[in-house]
């Protein structure tokens, strides 16, 4: 054991101590020590320090939380419940972190190990890549760099959305410290550990669908006339494109107001969301305009085949796995072939369907 780690036990003891099983208590010129419900009355600092001595681990666990760890509440609480410190005893959770302690955030893959002195290296991988071999993998160590992995996906396309499923593989933290691994997380998914500690706390501050949208201004405004007597039905149609956990991490906890739920379910992510983001409202100013046109009767003959074609097409769209397709699987309706045979039967060279012209 360092001896800083004592060093600073004695200071704090003048004070008492009571963390994560180990007792401090000012008594007289001594003090009483108590780890694992074992008493000692002591004589003094010499004393204090002898039967410390005694318990490395909890000393050292008591000096990595206090003079070590970022102290501020969020960052503190959330490397804490990392290795579940809360749970576990000292003695389990440090025979534990010998081997690693994995948890998984969104699409991060966070290992938290302890050091031969009680303090704490964290890895930071994508989940994909937790059986990857170290020597494949690109290695960071900048949290910084975190902000330019995130912008893009394994197939080089921007990412508007930090929190969608669609973090880019290949890459690895290593040997983090405890305030640079909070600090890379937060790079990956800004705002997250905030909202997630507040949640715990029962002081998540969510702004519903309809004050947030009463804020809108300039050409987001229209987006505040979008009801149309339809209630909150086109807020449904909004939350099951844009907050499913196919397309985003966070678990939707805002409604369309305080009265008034949702149908579509919010998710099972580990942190919050408390409002509608900015991809959601710009994706709402363009429906709502959409929505304001009048609706036309189109007539098109299709056979029974072609019209679950088109069915499926647009459902590969939606769920994003067009990529997935192969050219050589002309079974699937979606398939790329399969799709320019339809436009080519059914479409006229105006790129009409059926050759029926959209009515304005």
């Amino acid at each position: 054991m360092q001896g800083d780690h004592l060093d600073a036990l004695v200071t704090a003891a003048a004070d008492g101590i009571a963390f994560d099983g180990l007792v401090v208590e000012p008594d007289g010129d001594g003090y009483v020590v108590e780890v694992e419900g074992d008493r000692h009355a002591v004589d003094g600092d010499d004393g204090l320090r002898t039967v410390a001595s005694d318990h490395p681990a909890y000393v050292s666990n008591w000096y990595f939380w206090h003079a070590v760890t970022p102290q501020k509440a969020d960052r503190w609480a959330f490397l804490r419940w990392l290795e579940g410190a809360e749970e576990t005893a000292v003695p389990d959770r440090y025979d534990a972190l010998k081997d690693g302690l994995t948890t998984e955030w969104g699409q991060l893959s966070i290992t938290v190990t302890q050091d031969g002195d009680g303090g704490r290296q964290y890895r930071l991988t994508h989940v994909d890549d937790g059986d990857t071999d170290p020597a494949d993998l690109a290695t960071y160590e900048d949290p910084l760099e975190a902000r330019t992995i995130a912008k893009h996906d394994d197939s080089g396309k921007y990412r508007p959305l930090k929190t969608a499923p669609t973090l880019q593989t290949g890459w690895v933290f290593e040997g983090l410290a405890a305030a640079d691994l909070v600090e890379t997380v937060d790079y990956f998914y800004p705002a997250t550990i905030a909202n997630w500690h507040r949640e715990r706390e029962g002081e998540l501050d969510v702004d519903h669908w309809r004050e947030t949208m009463e804020r809108q201004s300039g050409i987001y405004g229209v987006v505040q006339t979008w009801d149309r007597g339809k209630g909150h039905e086109h807020v449904d149609w909004v939350a099951e494109a844009c907050c499913d956990d196919s397309q985003c991490l966070k678990r939707r906890e805002w409604q369309y107001d305080d009265d008034t739920e949702l149908a579509v379910d919010g998710g099972d992510g580990e942190f919050p969301c408390r409002e509608p983001c900015s991809l959601v409202i710009s994706a709402a100013r363009r429906w709502t305009k959409l929505e304001g046109e009048e609706s036309q009767t189109y007539e098109f003959e299709l056979t029974p085949s072609e019209k679950e074609q088109v069915e499926a097409i647009v459902d590969a769209v939606a769920e994003g796995r067009t990529d997935e397709i192969r050219e050589a699987d002309v079974y699937d309706d979606a398939n790329r072939y399969r799709t320019r045979f339809l436009r080519a039967k059914r479409f006229d060279d105006d790129g009409n369907l059926c050759g029926v012209e959209t009515e304005e």
